[in-house]
């Protein structure tokens, strides 16, 4: 088997589309993200990389709180509106109802299945962005998209972005148990 070079870049699958939100001068802001991963367990960490000129920068700054908000399938053109257009100019708020939780200054949208509030405690500043690493204070989900009060992710319906060829899509059907399917080669190679 001979491997292609196609070159450093950014290819890591999937990545999850989400709605980073952010109080701007005392409104609400969201901004579509999909460079976002979980940093470490305990405590629970997140980071959402944002480029320098985006407007929910300056809130996630001026209050130090921001969301990850991860939206349905069902949500996709709004998903993608958000991302077409910059806060700058248009009021995105207006698309979704926010709430607040523990933090009161990191809006998070009701018709998004799962929402993390998050306080910030790191920046990360790079020439063209700047990273930043939240501590998830608190997670919000109704009970229809749970199952055993996790998260179910074909309930969720998240969507999934596929960053060189920007396309949406869906997850699929359920492959192994994660921990258990594995379980038989560590006999065979003891």
């Amino acid at each position: 088997m001979e491997k292609n070079k196609i070159g450093a870049k950014p290819l890591l699958y999937p990545m999850p589309t989400t709605l980073v939100g952010a109080n701007v001068s005392g409104k609400p802001n969201y901004l579509v993200i999909a460079y976002c991963n979980i940093v470490n367990y305990n405590p629970p960490l997140i980071s959402v990389s944002l480029l320098k000129n985006h407007y929910t920068l300056l809130g996630i700054k001026e209050n130090r709180t921001f969301s990850v908000n991860i939206p349905s399938a069902e949500m996709v053109k709004t998903v993608d509106y958000c991302g077409l257009v910059s806060g700058h100019k248009v009021d995105k708020s207006k698309l979704f109802n926010t709430f607040y939780g523990a933090l009161k200054t990191a809006p998070m949208i009701e018709e998004c299945p799962l929402n993390l509030e998050c306080k910030l405690v790191r920046t990360l500043e790079f020439p063209e962005n700047e990273a930043f690493i939240g501590e998830i204070v608190e997670a919000y989900a109704e009970q229809r998209y749970l199952t055993n009060a996790l998260p179910d992710i074909k309930k969720l319906d998240p969507i999934i972005f596929s960053s060189h060829d920007y396309n949406y899509w869906k997850v699929g059907e359920n492959l192994a148990r994660a921990f258990h399917v594995g379980k038989e080669l560590i006999s065979e190679n003891e």
